[in-house]
């Protein structure tokens, strides 16, 4: 049988969190210390483990079949390659910064200037549709410190946290995208492996789903459940069980972790009591 083989970055926070989703998918692999690749004990599945700005071509290629790249680096170097799941991690942001001293009122501040970047076609392709016109140096590496050196005025990169561009003195002044790691596939795959990568698929699906989701136990008087059942979204319908005390139920149900808070306030107002709230570790619909 075929093995689907997956690119991940071989080493950083991408790494660290695309091993941990493929754990927690239920995918086990025995890499060891400098291996390139590595496969799965329990699935057709081969790891590659490669540098991130190199994953686009190999995608393209079909030398890896599917992929877990930052969104950033699709858009720079993967033209033509498909995302399967937007994954939630590794989030960050592709932003234009200038020196804190700079006095900034707008794009029309950048024509002409020198703009140092490692992702030179995403820089220029934003300035063309903003009418800018400016001069991209290309540099591969660490760019902060090009203004600090006299070579740019500016410069574009990633940002997560904001804390490397404060320690050069530098600002944001213009966000480009924003990103996060994304299942990318080859366009090259073929039906085979396509039906594993659909199985990784399910199974990631359901593990966004759980982290999405808080499963929520409650106690309430009979007369108010109908008033409870109504706030509680759920999945098709709560689940009802009688307690021992009479007059009383359990209801159980999951809701959105974005609208935990508004949820639960509303639920107290309606009687709700012993409100209890768990962590969903996965969620199949």
């Amino acid at each position: 049988m075929s093995k689907l083989r997956i690119a991940v970055q071989k080493a950083g926070r991408l790494h660290d969190e695309s091993m941990e989703l493929l754990k927690n998918i239920g995918i086990s692999i025995d890499n060891g210390k400098d291996q390139l690749k590595a496969s799965a004990r329990n699935f057709p599945v081969e790891v590659f483990y490669l540098r991130n700005g190199d994953i686009p071509q190999y995608l393209k290629d079909g030398v890896v079949d599917a992929a877990i790249i930052g969104e950033n680096v699709l858009i720079e170097k993967g033209e033509g390659i498909g995302i399967a799941e937007k994954l939630g991690f590794s989030t960050c942001r592709v932003c234009i910064a200038v020196p804190k001293a700079t006095k900034y009122n707008g794009l029309t501040d950048l024509e002409g200037k020198r703009i140092a970047t490692s992702y030179p076609n995403t820089v220029q392709k934003y300035l063309d549709e903003k009418g800018i016109s400016a001069n991209i140096h290309i540099i591969n590496g660490s760019v902060e410190i090009a203004p600090n050196i006299g070579l740019a005025e500016a410069i574009c990169d990633i940002v997560s946290s904001g804390s490397t561009l404060f320690k050069n003195n530098l600002k944001e002044v213009e966000t480009l995208l924003k990103s996060e790691a994304v299942l990318a596939v080859s366009p090259v795959l073929n039906q085979e492996k396509q039906a594993i990568l659909e199985k990784i698929q399910f199974r990631i699906q359901s593990v966004l789903k759980g982290r999405e989701s808080k499963y929520v136990l409650l106690n309430a008087p009979n007369d108010k459940i109908q008033d409870i059942i109504n706030v509680l979204p759920g999945m098709k319908s709560p689940t009802v069980l009688p307690l021992a005390q009479e007059g009383w139920s359990s209801v159980h149900s999951v809701i959105s972790k974005n609208e935990f808070w508004d949820v639960i306030d509303e639920l107290k107002a309606k009687g709700a009591q012993g409100i209890l709230v768990c962590p969903i570790e996965k969620m199949v619909l």
